[in-house]
């Protein structure tokens, strides 16, 4: 919060007969801009804050969704002692402050160091996965929507015209051809089969 001096205020001297003017309710508002609750009286003056008491803002919400929420890790979840033996009380705070200090200090500095480049990095990533997927897969699929009927067709075409008739001819070809084997064949086979 910023503390204004008092040098820089400027003082506003109000005259007493415009304070009937201000004590009049404002014109209402044209029709298409009027709200359908009841328009509320004029408000009471709020006392102005105290500027020796500054409000702390909350922290914002880095990550709305829970993806890190396995990252939250506290001392007690790292460091912890038993009952029965323990060390002196001011090596216990020292390591407490040390274990939280050095892990925030060394994830501060890694990302000073890593935060901006992996950023830079991981949304050239998604922009170049947006625009291959906006402008080559999407594409792509919608063309070959299209076009895969009239492939089918003409593979079709091509099957029932050339395929088929030749492997036809080719089955005819093969069923004239019959083979048979004497007992002399078997005879010979099962004697190389034993030797």
């Amino acid at each position: 919060m910023m503390m204004v001096n008092d040098d820089t205020l400027v003082e506003c001297k109000i005259d007493d007969s415009d304070e009937d003017e201000m004590n009049t309710p404002p014109p209402p508002p044209p029709p298409e801009f009027a709200s359908k609750a009841s328009t509320p009286g004029p408000k009471a003056p709020t006392p102005p804050a105290d500027p020796a008491t500054p409000t702390p803002t909350p922290a914002a919400n880095r990550d709305p969704n829970g993806i890190n929420r396995h990252l939250k890790v506290e001392v007690s979840d790292v460091l912890v002692e038993p009952a029965a033996p323990y060390s002196m009380d001011i090596v216990w705070v020292s390591s407490l402050v040390g274990f939280e200090r050095t892990r925030i200090w060394t994830y501060r500095c890694l990302t000073v160091l890593f935060a901006v480049p992996l950023a830079f990095l991981c949304g050239f990533l998604l922009a170049l996965l947006a625009c291959l997927r906006v402008w080559f897969l999407v594409p792509c699929l919608q063309l070959s929507y299209t076009f895969l009927p009239c492939l089918r067709s003409l593979f079709v075409c091509a099957v029932n015209d050339f395929v088929s008739p030749f492997c036809l001819s080719l089955a005819l070809c093969c069923t004239q051809i019959s083979i048979s084997l004497s007992n002399k064949d078997w005879n010979h086979k099962r004697d190389k089969h034993t030797v």
